[in-house]
């Protein structure tokens, strides 16, 4: 019961149900448009040991406001959000993009990675929680644009079935130097209908030094979409071990509003189990209007081969 008054709680709380924007109003000119999303959810996590107990959270998780710019073959974009905490806002990625034509483009700023099958934002998950957990998540989740993101220039090519994009970077605010400048190769191809496979790498320098191995792929089939993930990352758990993991996803939409989503994920570090993971996730989403959607997820999770982890959650996430 008292789960139940929480989730109550959160959809009163934030005065989400019922409400509906349409998905043209971002437009401010004709070279402005906004969009964004509003993210709030309540969740417990229990742990089997005294030491981890029970945690409750209910609040704003995120806001964010994307500023999307197009003057002919220069466009721009500026992310800026807040993560609830009372930090205030931040300029998450904002960076602009040069079409070059016949499939060339660069863009320059701060941007996240193109790889992983896990995106930035809440739109671009299945589930509420990320699939990698343990000491080594913020590593592992490349995809996450709160924590993965650098400063620097990408060079991409578009094609009908395929394309590639090759960044050049360096961390957010540090000075340049092109002996420590971290490079990223990121590949996808769409040929096979049906089926879409990426895949690159992430090379790091100077105090970033490793490099991290993306391989990932979708196949939808008929109302399901079936995914799959492997990372190889070198100097993890701050340059001291090696870790690999996958993810197994099926997504599966019941009808227009209701679907589900199954993950399995699993990260074994070597030289130890302080960094390793393994959880398996249900969560349930629902399409309550045109722009708000909630998701309930359970994830009963294993850390450091020793600790039993479960997490319930609620999520609803207003879009525009």
């Amino acid at each position: 019961m008292k789960i139940y008054n929480k989730l109550i709680a959160l959809v009163a709380a934030f005065g989400l149900v019922g409400v509906s924007y349409a998905q043209d109003a971002g437009k401010i000119s004709d070279n402005l448009s906004l969009a964004g999303f509003v993210d709030a959810s309540y969740s417990s996590v229990e742990g089997d040991t005294s030491a981890d107990g029970e945690t409750e959270q209910i609040g704003i998780d995120e806001v964010e406001i994307d500023f999307l710019f197009g003057f002919g073959s220069v466009s721009a974009e500026v992310h800026v959000d807040s993560d609830g905490s009372g930090a205030g806002l931040s300029v998450e990625q904002a960076f602009a993009t040069y079409d070059l034509g016949n499939g060339f483009s660069v863009a320059l700023g701060k941007y996240g990675s193109s790889l992983g099958l896990e995106r930035e934002d809440p739109a671009g998950l299945y589930t509420y929680s990320r699939a990698y957990g343990g000491a080594n998540a913020n590593a592992l989740n490349v995809g996450n644009a709160d924590v993965n993101v650098g400063e620097g220039i990408a060079v991409s090519y578009s094609a009908d079935d395929f394309s590639v994009r090759v960044s050049f970077e360096d961390g957010v605010d540090q000075g340049i130097d092109d002996d420590s400048l971290d490079t990223e190769i990121s590949v996808s191809y769409t040929g096979i209908e049906n089926l879409t496979i990426g895949g690159g790498i992430q090379s790091g320098n100077g105090a970033d030094d490793g490099d991290t191995t993306v391989i990932s792929g979708t196949y939808t089939a008929g109302k399901a979409l079936i995914g799959a993930e492997y990372i190889d990352a070198e100097n993890v758990s701050g340059g001291a071990n090696d870790a690999d993991a996958y993810m197994l996803l099926v997504d599966y939409d019941v009808n227009e509003k209701l679907g589900v989503a199954l993950r399995y994920a699993e990260v074994d570090e070597d030289g130890g189990v302080a960094g390793d993971y393994e959880g398996f996730t249900i969560a349930p989403n629902y399409a309550i209007t045109e722009n708000l959607g909630a998701i309930l997820e359970y994830t009963d999770g294993e850390r450091a081969g020793a600790t039993d982890v479960e997490t319930l959650a609620l999520e609803l996430t207003l879009t525009f």
